[in-house]
C-alpha cells in the first residue's frame, strides 16, 4: 500500500506536495478549496500549473477529498442545492488539477431509499458536468445519526444506482475507523478477512480505489467518527498490519487523517510492512 497523509494547502494547492515529501509520504490527500465554506474562488491558471508542475516532480499520487459540509441528499433543500454544485465544483477542480480521484461522504437522510436515490442523481449531474477521467469516490461512514454509507450495501445500492454508462467513474474509499464505528470488527485475522471477504462480495474490490488509515477513539460498533493516531485507539495496531500487507491492495494509496503527527503516523505504517 502507498502510504500518505491528508496535507495542508495554506499558500496554495500546489504547496502540499512540499508538505508530503517531508512527512516521508508516498501519495497525499488535500482539499482543493476552503473545506469549511460553500464560497470558493475559481482556480487561477498560475497555480494549476504549478500544481502540475510539482506533481510531475514529486510522482506522488494525489486524491481530494470534498468539504465537509457536502450532504448530497440533504432533507433541506438548500443545502442539496449547495451540495450538488459543490460537488460538481470540486469535481470540476479535479480534473482542472489532473487528480483522478475526489472522496466524498454520502450524506444523511432519515429514509435510506430516497437518501441512496438523491446521492445517485447529484453523482450523475456532477459527471454530467465535468466529462473527463476524474472520478467520484463514495466513501463508508461510521453511520452518526442518519448517515448513510455505514453499510457496504449502502455504498454499492449508491454505486448501482448511477446510469451504467457513466459508473465507471464511481468507486469507493474505505476508512479503517468508520467501518469499525459500524460494527465491521478488523482487529483480529478471522475478522479481517471475513470483513474484506464481505466488500468484494457486496461493493467488489475492483471498485476500492482508496483507504484512510485512521484509528478510533471509540469502540466496536458505537456508530461515532472519533479517528486516533495509529495504534492508540480501541482499533490497536493489528488491522493496520493485516492491511499494509495485503497484496491487493499493494498499490492503492492509504491516506492518515489524524489531527496531527502526519510523519509519526506514516512511520509506524511503514514499520508494519514485512520486507519481502
Amino acid at each position: 500500500m502507498l502510504l500518505g497523509a491528508h496535507e495542508g494547502i495554506a499558500g496554495g494547492v500546489s504547496t502540499a506536495f512540499t508538505r508530503a515529501e517531508a512527512d516521508g509520504a508516498d501519495c497525499l490527500q488535500i482539499f482543493t478549496r476552503n473545506a469549511r465554506g460553500w464560497a470558493a474562488k475559481p482556480l487561477e491558471a498560475e497555480e494549476i500549473a504549478r500544481f502540475k508542475g510539482e506533481a510531475k516532480r514529486t510522482k506522488l499520487p494525489t486524491a481530494a477529498h470534498s468539504s465537509y459540509l457536502i450532504n448530497c441528499c440533504s432533507e433541506d433543500a438548500d443545502i442539496r442545492r449547495k451540495s450538488w454544485a459543490g460537488l460538481a465544483d470540486e469535481l470540476g477542480r479535479c480534473e482542472a488539477l489532473g487528480i483522478p480521484s475526489l472522496i466524498f461522504h454520502p450524506g444523511s437522510h432519515c429514509d435510506e431509499a430516497e437518501g441512496i436515490r438523491l446521492v445517485a442523481e447529484a453523482m450523475e449531474r456532477a459527471l454530467d458536468a465535468v466529462p473527463g477521467k476524474a472520478r467520484l469516490l463514495v466513501e463508508t461512514t461510521a453511520g452518526q445519526g442518519s448517515s448513510l454509507g455505514w453499510r457496504f450495501e449502502h455504498v454499492a445500492a449508491i454505486r448501482d444506482a448511477v446510469p451504467a454508462a457513466k459508473r465507471r467513474r464511481v468507486g469507493v474509499c474505505v476508512d479503517t475507523c468508520h467501518v469499525f464505528a459500524a460494527g465491521y470488527d478488523i482487529t483480529h485475522e478471522a475478522g479481517y478477512h471475513r470483513t474484506i471477504e464481505e466488500l468484494d462480495r457486496v461493493v467488489g474490490l475492483a471498485n476500492v480505489r482508496a483507504f484512510h488509515l485512521n484509528d478510533s477513539k471509540k469502540p466496536l460498533g458505537c456508530r461515532v467518527d472519533r479517528h486516533e493516531h495509529i495504534g492508540e485507539g480501541a482499533m490497536g495496531i493489528t488491522p493496520f498490519r493485516f492491511l499494509v500487507n495485503d497484496a491487493r491492495f499493494a498499490e492503492l494509496p492509504g491516506f492518515v487523517e489524524t489531527e496531527s503527527r502526519w510523519k509519526e503516523n506514516i512511520e509506524v505504517l511503514r514499520g508494519l510492512v514485512r520486507r519481502r
